[in-house]
């Protein structure tokens, strides 16, 4: 991505987006429909952006997961899963069209990027990574597997229309980082 800090015009390009997602695809919506809405030319969104796949990642990395670094430094991990599902849930008509995105530039790669970067920055994955002394296992791999995993959930959730309340979801991946996995699924049988 060219930028990734609070520019204004990035700000209004991406309420644009938004705004244009709630009634129809996103992969339907084109540059020029973008512009015009924000009130700006096509050469401003191209000194910005590559592409609407571009200003997707912009939103996501700037609405969704900066605000939380705060959080995840600090350990507050509960508040920075409820203050991201709170925001997916805030405008839950565009993150479900975002959700219906499929292949490189789908929502769930770009999300899945940003909760790997999140996880390999703010959790002890070498740690995971050592649970199982094999040198395939590596943090990469563990920050790329639990990233896939929340990301699943995540999307799923979005998908199936956001029905699980935020605290219950929430819930449920405090409970998955915190206890290991086989023991949640040996626990109840």
């Amino acid at each position: 991505m060219n930028n990734q800090t609070q520019n204004p015009i990035d700000a209004v390009l991406a309420e644009s987006l938004k705004a244009l997602a709630v009634k129809k695809p996103i992969e339907k919506i084109t540059i020029k429909e973008i512009t015009d809405r924000a009130g700006v030319i096509r050469p401003t969104f191209y000194n910005h952006f590559q592409d609407k796949y571009e200003l997707l990642e912009w939103i996501t990395v700037n609405e969704l997961f900066a605000p939380v670094e705060p959080f995840l430094s600090n350990g507050m991990l509960k508040e920075a899963v409820t203050f991201i599902l709170t925001a997916l849930e805030k405008e839950k008509d565009f993150y479900t069209r975002a959700a219906q995105l499929e292949g490189q530039n789908s929502f769930n790669e770009i999300y899945s990027r940003c909760v790997q970067n999140a996880v390999a920055k703010n959790i002890d994955v070498e740690g995971l990574a050592k649970i199982a002394p094999y040198p395939w296992l590596k943090e990469e791999l563990v920050a790329e597997f639990l990233a896939h995993s929340i990301s699943w959930v995540t999307i799923e959730w979005i998908k199936h229309g956001m029905t699980v309340p935020v605290q219950e979801l929430t819930d449920v991946y405090l409970k998955i980082f915190h206890n290991p996995l086989l023991e949640v699924v040996t626990k109840h049988r």
